[in-house]
This record gives structure tokens, sequence and C-alpha cells, in this order.
């Protein structure tokens, strides 16, 4: 309902996930719309309420959700989705994190004090798988065949050790006890498909496509490392990239969220990894933003090495720059802009295509 050309849009990235042509680089793009796709009440903030992460209210979160997709219009590869997510590390929530509410978002509470006596597992009455799960069921239910549902953001390997350890604790646990850190990622990469599978079951379209940040012809997935700031290549080599080719093989599709100037020493590690597909560049607070020419070598050396690249983009002038600074290669990224119109969006459009 809130994307009628959706069947068109799949075709279109089938089409490029897969190496094709397009006759454009994908395009994410967003603009308001007015009036809105249809008429959702919205409900009363609860008192207290900090951030709509929060697992306090089910039917206020229900409703947030529901409402996410009604006032955008959805132009290029944009899919109108929600997702039940519960923080910016849901995994380790579901392992035995506790959440802790902030100002729009959640921090999860470290819980293994004792790495000899670590025996963490996924439950199904953990209460925010259960909740998550639940929230998930609902938007299907009242959504059906007017959005996508979008996984929630699950993440994995040292990210998630480091919510549940503590990153000061696991910096010190890769020098000391570093049999005992592989032994916990492999155990949570096992433990992220006991979560990830039930949820692409659920989440999958007719197609079978699923979507994580963009949506793709099969089992998709973001993955990522922002620990990897803190750590040398060697012990990301030694640490993340066991990882990462183990979750790969799981998948259909996946693109890596690669977070800041400290993560590009890492750079090699990730082109070396032959099924991951795309790399979405993240510069960090205080950054140039993506389309900066600063980062067009970075750019350069990924599509060398058979990569995408996903970025954002702020205008038809700097979307043009792009298209002249990389040539044939400007058809492999996935641009994400939010414009103020839909003719300002089609332009860009047809200028990409042109």
């Amino acid at each position: 309902m809130y994307r009628p050309d959706a069947d068109e849009v799949r075709k279109r990235l089938t089409t490029w996930w897969n190496g094709g042509d397009i006759g454009r680089p994908a395009m994410q793009i967003t603009a308001p719309r007015t009036p809105p796709w249809e008429t959702i009440a919205a409900m009363p903030r609860p008192e207290g309420w900090v951030t709509d992460y929060s697992t306090s209210n089910f039917d206020y979160r229900l409703n947030v959700g529901l409402r996410q997709c009604l006032s955008t219009r959805f132009l290029g590869e944009a899919m109108p989705c929600i997702a039940p997510d519960l923080a910016p590390n849901c995994l380790a929530l579901f392992l035995g994190c506790q959440g802790r509410e902030m100002p729009d978002t959640v921090w999860c509470e470290p819980f293994i004090t004792n790495p000899e006596a670590t025996d963490f597992t996924f439950r199904r009455d953990n209460f925010y798988w259960d909740f998550s799960y639940r929230l998930g069921q609902a938007f299907r239910n009242h959504g059906r065949h007017k959005y996508l549902i979008q996984f929630p953001d699950l993440i994995e390997g040292l990210d998630t050790l480091a919510a549940m350890r503590g990153t000061e604790e696991l910096l010190i646990d890769l020098i000391e006890r570093p049999e005992w850190v592989h032994r916990c990622l492999a155990r949570i990469t096992d433990l992220y498909f006991q979560a990830y599978d039930p949820l692409y079951e659920q989440y999958r379209d007719e197609t079978g496509g699923s979507t994580y940040w963009c949506w793709a012809p099969g089992r998709m997935a973001k993955l990522q490392c922002d620990f990897s700031a803190m750590i040398s290549p060697a012990m990301f080599g030694e640490f993340m990239v066991p990882v990462l080719r183990a979750m790969l093989n799981r998948l259909d599709y996946a693109m890596y969220h690669w977070d800041g100037p400290g993560a590009i020493p890492h750079h090699d590690h990730l082109l070396s990894l032959p099924d991951l597909d795309m790399l979405q560049w993240t510069p960090g607070a205080g950054a140039a933003p993506t389309w900066d020419s600063q980062w067009w070598p970075l750019y350069h050396k990924t599509f060398a090495a058979g990569k995408k690249v996903m970025i954002g983009c702020d205008s038809l002038e700097t979307l043009a720059l792009l298209k002249r600074e990389f040539g044939p290669d400007f058809k492999q990224f996935l641009i994400g802009m939010a414009v103020k119109t839909a003719a300002e969006g089609e332009t860009c459009l047809a200028f990409a295509e042109s």
C-alpha cells in the first residue's frame, strides 16, 4: 500500500545485488507525503517515556511503529519498513543484558563478571526476545500488504560480547584470555542465528526477500564491529574476521556497517571477505559527510575489490560530483537521500540515470 510499485523495486534490487545494471545506482530516496497514506490516530505519550525503543508500553510502541511510514513518499529503491527494535544491540538483550533507557536510546548493562563461569544462552522466555517477537508479529498482522518488517538491530561478534562483558574488560580479555574470547564469539555466532532464523521466517516477504537497512532477495543482514576502532588490524584479523566468515556462510546478502576513522585500518580485512557484498561507510561524529571527497579513495579501493558502497547524499550537486568522479562505478553505490519534495527526488533519479 505504501509502495504500490514494490514488485518493480524488488526486480531492480535483485538485478543490482546480483551484479546487473539498472542504469544508475540503487537509490533510497524519501520525501514528505501529504496527505498521509492513511489515518492512524496517535496515542498519548505515556508519562516518563524517554525513547521509542522502550519496552514499558507495548500498545504505544505498536502505535508509534504503525504511524512511522504514513507521511513518507518512497522513491527509487526505498521501501517502507518498520523494525521491532529495542536497542542498538538487541542480541545482547536477548542473551542476558538489561536495558537502561536513556533519551533516544537504550544502553545494555554488562552482566559477565566472572569469565570462568560464563554460560550465556538464548531463551525464548527472555523478556526482550518475547517483547520484540510479539511486536514484530503485531506489526505484520496490522500492516500486511502495507510495508515490510525490518530486522531489529541484532549486532554480533565483539560488539555484542563488549555489551555483555564491558568494553574495558573485553579489551583486557583479548590479551589475557584470548581462547575464552574465541569461545564466546563462536557461541554468540551460533546464538545469533537462533534469533535470526525465526525472525527471517516471520519477516521475509512473499518473494523470500528480507530487509536489514535495505531490501535484498534472500537472507539479508547488516554486520558490524564498532569495537574494532580500539584494536589493531592483527587483532581484528584474529578475532573478528573468523566471525564474519562464519556469518557470511549463513547469509545470502550482507553489508558491513563500517563506522568511523578508527575502523579504516581494517579495510583490507573487509575487502578480503569474498561473500561480503557491500560496505556502508559512516564517517563518525564531527567528520566530513559520506559524500565528501576525502573518502573517495576508500570508495575507489572498495569498488576495485568488487564490492558495493552504501552512503548518503545531500543534494543533486553532490550527486553530480559523485557521478563525475566514479564513472561506471557510480552504479555500484547504494545512495540514501532525504529530499523536500517528490519532484526533487524524481529529478535526482533522472539525473543519476542520464
